[in-house]
């Protein structure tokens, strides 16, 4: 993913915190605010309580490779943050793509196909 898709400062995951939109599954949780730019940035989050730190750079691969799937079909100009719990660690991908889209239809910001 390019570097100016995604979130790296920590206002910026701290602004989608305070005041963005939160859409809940027990694998993970999509969180998103508009922005001013032409483009959706990402952010992934992974705690510690997942495992070690290849554990947790693995979810974040994972969730990166989905969200590229469908970076194309969303609506433009929104900061979109994901949030990987346990849950998501034991879901094939095929499955957490699934779960992504379902976040993403209810949050809107995809177009139903």
């Amino acid at each position: 993913m390019k570097s100016a898709l995604r979130l790296r400062r920590p206002s910026d995951f701290a602004d989608v915190q305070a005041h963005g939109r939160f859409y809940r599954h027990p694998a993970m949780t999509l969180a998103f605010r508009a922005n001013s730019w032409p483009h959706n940035r990402y952010g992934f989050v992974t705690s510690r309580r997942l495992g070690t730190a290849v554990v947790r750079n693995r979810a974040k691969r994972r969730l990166r490779a989905a969200i590229g799937q469908v970076h194309a079909g969303l609506l433009p100009g929104y900061d979109i943050v994901v949030i990987a719990r346990p849950a998501a660690l034991a879901q094939p991908f095929d499955e957490l793509q699934r779960i992504l889209n379902k976040l993403l239809l209810q949050a809107k910001l995809i177009e139903e196909s």
